[in-house]
């Protein structure tokens, strides 16, 4: 059985990192660290870990994907994670991107709606010792609110409109990083500067659709 650790597994992340990260826009030293720790191959199905670091999304079921390292990287980095920090992520998947996080701040808190994945990517977490993830099964479109406030929101599937519970769940100086729209859909950075909400738009992407209360948004 290969080890988390092995050799080939290691350079396979480094040549990720690289190539499809480093090679790009992501600079941060901290999120490219993060990147070649985390064992990304343990968080896909067994059929598709060959492809694990492949720069695709790759499926691992009930109609979710593990997203593609560049955008696990670069959503990261929009984050401007420290490690005081305390993070939310909705749609906790496979657990890869809390993991990444994990490396990073002191707290992840992290949502997901398909309670057989939530249930799967707790077990994995702690299986490689990440101490500093807490996952619960629930709709994301409602955040945290016991554990308000975040200095930083991800997520990683589409709403048609941004959920205003996460924006009120922002602290001072906190940033949501969220994939909007329908067939079009571009990653959006909400920032809380001084009570207002400043907006920025950044490059299309394509997520899986959020689904929960967040359905009724495209009714």
């Amino acid at each position: 059985m290969e080890t988390v650790d092995s050799p080939e597994y290691q350079a396979r992340r480094d040549y990720m990192v690289r190539t499809q990260i480093e090679a790009r826009v992501v600079k941060d030293r901290l999120v490219l660290e993060a990147m070649r720790r985390v064992p990304r191959h343990l968080f896909v199905p067994d059929n598709l870990r060959a492809q694990a670091y492949e720069d695709t999304p790759l499926g691992i079921g009930h109609g979710q994907t593990i997203s593609q390292p560049f955008i696990v990287a670069l959503m990261t980095e929009m984050l401007h994670p420290e490690p005081t920090h305390r993070v939310l992520e909705i749609g906790a998947g496979s657990g890869y991107q809390a993991a990444v996080l994990a490396e990073m701040v002191d707290t992840v808190y992290a949502i997901e709606i398909v309670s057989e994945l939530g249930e799967k990517a707790e077990a994995m977490v702690k299986g490689l010792g990440y101490k500093n993830v807490i996952i619960r099964v629930s709709d994301g479109y409602y955040g945290w609110p016991e554990a308000a406030p975040f200095n930083g929101i991800i997520v990683a599937a589409a709403p048609g409109k941004v959920p205003g519970p996460l924006l009120d769940q922002l602290k001072e100086g906190g940033r949501l990083i969220i994939p909007v729209g329908d067939a079009y859909q571009f990653l959006e950075i909400y920032t809380r500067d001084k009570g207002r909400i400043i907006k920025e738009k950044n490059i299309a992407v394509r997520f899986v659709p959020m689904t929960g209360e967040a359905k009724k948004d495209r009714e």
